[in-house]
């Protein structure tokens, strides 16, 4: 692989950067495959069908990622299609040095577990940094964003897989958010770069990347964040990243940050041994983090945090009330849900969508400036005074512990994913909820001499 010759010598003062060993791993076509371990999923799994260790649970040989403390290397990229349980939401495939935000979560927010932090994740799509925020902000509300709007779709199917009733899926642009003005307690901007940290992953990238692109992507980013900024609450955090080596869009960035809007710098404390780069940008001193595959396990990331100083505050959106399910309709779900106490159930068309009743107030919030594409957990629909459950209930952490389960063998789970015909010797009639193991797949109807399979259409495999 050869690295433009302009990239090479635009990082000839960047920090840390070494051109020998840079260009060597480029060259070498080594490939780098980690996962990030669901570890709320994890708790809820059916015991007496899944392995002890959730750190062997899917690749016997994975070696942990240093600052990700769910987060595995794999020794070799296996076929993840043809993996029930990566359609279970067990885990999620994500790049390692973007992983690094656990340990910035846990250095501004020493209470980040327990208490009701609200979150933005802007540029969210495929999912990785949101799935992973709303693992860490279990008491939190991470709101997970994508203005594009086929992206969002991909968004909200992750977030359905991943289970967590605290995520909401929104596809807004970054200046809709000034409706909400300070109201996150941290947001993050993942933002569109130039995608040269990524080049090992994606060749096709090489051929876009130009100094061109990386001085529009530059400015691009400056908008988003100065459209983002008043959504932040004063104290809050903002954290900005990139795939980028380009200090344009790095250091650059930060500096601009820091001479438009008031901060305050925030060091995140870095082993010796993990060979992150700390960088320091030239103009305001902030500190920063920039990852190279030639001294690390991973691909080319830059981050750094900063603290809000100020706050100016407006008016909100005036709050929608939803419509609620009647009371008589609520013993219908449980047989299907724990917990329901702690739930309200809005009434979303013919949908029946659960939130926790201490965020009610914030999805009527949301709900009213926003465009939002999922909320809480949908339930299903209920005809005839019988639930048709939907899949995001299966795989939500909602569902009771003593359900008519059904196990499945590697073969069976694959053909139901598939969405074909299956056999499963004398299973229990009605609604089940088929489970590979000890993860739940999905929805079937057992009948008298057959099983409907209600696995979504849309998810289907169909590689064979």
């Amino acid at each position: 692989m050869q690295v433009p010759k302009a990239l090479i010598e635009s990082l000839a003062n960047a920090p840390g950067f070494n051109k020998v060993t840079f260009e060597n791993i480029h060259q070498s076509g080594e490939q780098v495959t980690s996962v990030r371990i669901n570890s709320g999923k994890y708790r809820f799994v059916h015991k007496d069908t899944a392995a002890d260790d959730s750190k062997n649970l899917f690749f016997e040989s994975a070696t942990p990622v240093p600052w990700c403390s769910t987060g595995y290397y794999l020794p070799e990229r296996p076929s993840f299609t043809l993996d029930p349980l990566f359609h279970a939401g067990a885990y999620y495939v994500q790049e390692a040095s973007s992983m690094f935000l656990e340990q910035i979560v846990k250095t501004v927010f020493p209470d980040y577990s327990v208490m009701p932090y609200r979150v933005l994740d802007l540029c969210a799509a495929p999912g990785g940094k949101s799935t992973q925020l709303s693992d860490l902000f279990t008491e939190g509300l991470v709101v997970a964003n994508e203005v594009i709007k086929t992206r969002s779709g991909i968004l909200a199917e992750n977030a359905v897989k991943w289970g967590n009733d605290n995520l909401v899926v929104t596809s807004n642009d970054p200046k809709d958010f000034q409706r909400l003005q300070g109201y996150f307690d941290m947001v993050v901007v993942d933002a569109p770069c130039s995608g040269s940290g990524m080049f090992r992953k994606d060749a096709e990238a090489i051929k876009e990347w130009s100094l061109q692109n990386v001085a529009y992507c530059s400015k691009r980013q400056q908008r988003i964040l100065e459209d983002i900024w008043p959504a932040l609450k004063e104290d809050g955090i903002l954290v900005y990243s990139t795939c980028s080596y380009s200090t344009a869009e790095d250091e650059t960035i930060t500096d601009w940050l820091g001479n438009n809007f008031p901060v305050e710098n925030i060091a995140v404390p870095v082993r010796d041994g993990w060979g992150i780069v700390e960088s320091i940008s030239p103009e305001k001193k902030l500190t920063c983090y920039r990852f190279y595959p030639d001294k690390i396990k991973g691909e080319g990331f830059f981050v750094t945090c900063v603290r809000k100083k100020n706050s100016e505050a407006i008016a909100g959106p005036n709050v929608k009330k939803f419509s609620l399910l009647p009371n008589k309709s609520k013993g219908i779900l449980n047989e299907f849900i724990a917990g329901s106490n702690e739930l309200d159930f809005i009434l979303k068309g013919e949908e029946t969508i659960a939130v926790k009743k201490k965020w009610m107030e914030d999805m009527s919030l949301l709900f009213s400036g926003m465009y939002v594409k999922k909320m809480g957990v949908n339930i299903g629909k209920i005809l005839r005074d019988e639930l048709i459950p939907s899949h995001e209930l299966a795989l939500s952490m909602l569902m009771v512990s003593n359900f008519n389960y059904i196990e499945l063998n590697t073969e069976q789970a694959l053909q139901y994913l598939r969405r074909n015909n299956m056999y499963v010797q004398h299973p229990q009639k009605g609604w089940g909820v088929v489970i590979y193991n000890g993860y739940n797949l999905g929805w079937v109807k057992v009948l008298a001499n057959r099983i409907n399979n209600y696995y979504p259409q849309s998810f289907r495999i169909l590689k064979q």
